[in-house]
């Protein structure tokens, strides 16, 4: 080896010694405690908290959570009286994972309700607390105060979440009478999907049910309700919207200017989605920016271009402005049942508040605070997709904005719409990047493309907000309809760039099914990447890639079994067909979309009768049991029992049995052959039943 190369050699492993990486990670991680970011790591903590209580595999006892408050007290004054720093940021940060802990418990002691079990049917009349959405199918209500009547029984829940019809039109604070079927709230349809009952029982909602025929309002809610009287405005306004607008362009300017998605079609969300605009239509931290943001800048140039403000403070005058415009957005969009539009409301309240202060306003400490607050208030929302998205977006954003920055170069417009393009490319790249692993996650879907999606758009989608806010300031005299149509027509040229964009990535999409944990790998890399500065904040999103990429994609099933049909797929080659049971139940659509693959109505290899069926395969025999007569043969030769009556004592010990019992207590089943063991992996999509949240069979 020539003299020089061996050197260079040298030099490069000494570069990466494991001695001067321990040294760099060691004045990083010295750095970033000198500067305050442990503060960064609090909501962090909370989060490991709460998901370490769902975790667990039953409720721990009112002792235990006493005992666990009076230790971590204890530790918290240890702490204290050690007078160490190192000590008490320690124990701030185990403080701040109990406190995560229990908020859950804490919260279902004040929101919580008990879950019904039984269907109920009868006459009832409830009070109306929130209206969801009104389409062509209904009207979907949050009632309260459910009072039984005539031949109704009594249910012991707070809420329930009930669809009327189209008429009459009520309103929140309508006491309303009718006929109505409740019925449990369902469980998760896949192991690891979307929990409903978890949702649901901390929103204090314990039965989704609707009415059988028109309700009559018996006694009508005050006037003078703020809640009532913002219902009323986004009533007018949607009414205005669809006078204006038609379909999709109707359905995505009131999602855009209220939130209510309801009438978006599902061919336009997976265009929107495919084409990675799928957050356009949900009000976020996007359309709060534009509108305030809009206003904040409006109002300072008007300032400055008034000669009597100069000695003014222009810029706390337009902050109050644009603070204002995003509590309005807010109370519009659906006020604290929002979530997204809180988080991003407060997010922009801190920036406001920072202005106002005169202090920097993006920070990683002024996210930690947003977070935690809303920790606090909704600790449920940690485990929906939208908090995820957003938190990890923001978080990725406002580290990216703290690296150095190089001096902006007025130069020319060309030059300013150059950087005003690579800024909004750079933007999307990051946020998709952070928001890569949830969404993939929750939605199964990779939007490869979707970059360029959010290039192409961005100006209709500012002009779309623009044009909105304009049309509901001109509402009262009228004016609105000019508005209206311009924003419309920015709305179509937005689903056509979808379309577009949708079109060049349809051999890019991907369908990963990715493993829960992986959730959890994803939130300790981006709390390493909000802890450190510089280039070692990098560190841990890029382990993060081939421990997804090797270890982190769940393996499909050959067999999911319905709960509530008769639905069997069973794997055919690389899709799924059904043994047993019809297309078109709810469950068969949504392993449809989950694995995106179309189930076939009939498995080739099935064989039916007035008994059951069986099937089987060079690896494994199924038998589905109809009718009790079929023990007496299935019992004996099949690897598999699937039997919706109960299995006699005496069938064969070998055969893995899925009875009605373990239908009803662990909801949609989940198989998949293990080869080496001779016997089918199986996933409940429901745990355990010792937890508050779930309905519990009789």
């Amino acid at each position: 080896m020539p003299v020089a190369e061996a050197s260079g050699y040298r030099g490069w492993l000494s570069f990466v010694s494991p001695t001067k990486i321990t040294a760099s990670l060691g004045a990083a991680s010295n750095t970033a405690v000198n500067d305050r970011r442990l503060f960064a790591l609090l909501p962090f903590s909370m989060i490991l908290g709460l998901v370490f209580y769902v975790a667990l595999p039953g409720e721990p006892a009112i002792l235990h959570f006493a005992i666990g408050s009076v230790a971590v007290t204890g530790l918290v004054i240890a702490a204290f009286a050690t007078n160490s720093m190192a000590v008490l940021r320690l124990a701030a940060q185990i403080a701040a994972l109990w406190l995560g802990f229990v908020l859950l418990p804490l919260h279902a002691v004040v929101f919580g309700t008990q879950m019904l079990a039984v269907p109920a049917y009868g006459t009832y009349a409830a009070t109306i607390d929130e209206v969801l959405s009104s389409d062509d199918e209904g009207i979907r209500v949050v009632v309260s105060g459910l009072e039984p009547l005539e031949d109704a029984r009594a249910v012991p829940i707070r809420r329930a979440r009930v669809l009327l019809q189209t008429e009459p039109q009520v309103q929140i604070g309508d006491i309303v009478k009718g006929r109505m079927r409740l019925a449990p709230v369902p469980g998760p349809i896949l192991p690891g999907a979307f929990d409903g009952q978890f949702h649901a029982y901390f929103a204090g909602i314990g039965a989704y049910g609707s009415a059988i025929g028109p309700v009559t309002i018996i006694e009508e809610g005050s006037e003078d309700a703020i809640a009532r009287r913002v219902q009323s405005l986004r009533r007018v306004i949607a009414d205005r919207i669809d006078l204006a607008l038609t379909e999709d362009s109707a359905a995505i300017g009131k999602a855009m200017t209220m939130g209510d998605q309801s009438a978006i079609s599902d061919e336009t969300r997976e265009v929107m989605a495919a084409a990675g605009l799928a957050h356009v239509y949900s009000i976020s931290g996007l359309h709060l920016s534009i509108v305030a943001g809009g206003i904040f800048w409006m109002v300072r140039l008007v300032l400055a271009c008034l000669p009597f403000t100069v000695a003014w403070p222009n810029k706390q005058i337009a902050a109050v402005a644009g603070l204002s415009t995003a509590f309005a957005y807010l109370m519009l969009a659906g006020g604290l049942d929002n979530v997204p539009a809180f988080r991003s409301t407060l997010m922009l309240a801190l920036i406001f508040g920072a202005v106002l202060a005169g202090r920097r306003a993006l920070t990683m400490r002024n996210v930690a605070i947003a977070a935690i607050v809303i920790i606090l208030i909704d600790p449920a929302s940690i485990f929906r997709a939208s908090f995820q998205l957003s938190f990890a977006a923001v978080v990725a954003l406002i580290g990216v904005y703290e690296l150095p920055q190089g001096r902006p170069n007025n130069g020319s417009g060309v030059s300013r719409l150059v950087r005003f393009i690579s800024a909004t490319a750079w933007t999307s790249f990051v946020a998709g990047a952070a928001t890569l692993l949830f969404s993939a996650y929750h939605f199964q879907q990779m939007s490869p493309l979707g970059v360029v999606g959010n290039v192409l758009a961005l100006p209709f989608v500012s002009l779309i907000m623009g044009f909105g806010s304009l049309a509901i300031v001109a509402m009262p005299f009228g004016l609105d309809g000019p508005m209206l149509h311009l924003m419309g027509w920015n709305i179509d040229r937005m689903v056509d760039v979808s379309v577009l964009v949708a079109g060049w990535s349809a051999s890019l999409t991907g369908n990963p099914i990715l493993e829960g944990w992986t959730l959890l790998v994803g939130l300790a890399a981006l709390a390493w990447f909000a802890f450190f500065e510089g280039r070692w904040r990098f560190v841990g999103p890029a382990v993060l890639v081939p421990v997804i990429l090797l270890w982190g994609f769940s393996p499909r099933p050959d067999i999911l079994i319905a709960d509530t049909t008769q639905a069997v797929a069973v794997r055919n080659g690389p899709d799924l067909a059904l043994m047993s049971g019809k297309t078109g139940s709810f469950a068969v659509d949504v392993w449809s979309r989950y694995y995106q693959t179309e189930i076939g109505s009939a498995h080739p290899e099935a064989r039916c009768d007035s008994l059951g069926c069986i099937l089987r395969t060079d690896d494994y025999s199924v038998a589905v049991v109809r009718n009790a007569a079929a023990f007496a043969e299935d019992c004996g030769g099949f690897d598999l029992i699937i039997a919706r009556v109960r299995a006699p004592a005496n069938c064969n010990a070998e055969a893995q049995i899925i009875g009605p019992q373990d239908l009803a207590e662990g909801g949609v089943q989940w198989l998949k052959w293990n080869g080496e063991a001779g016997r089918f992996d199986i996933r409940p999509a429901v745990e355990t039943l010792s937890r508050p949240w779930r309905v519990v069979p009789r």
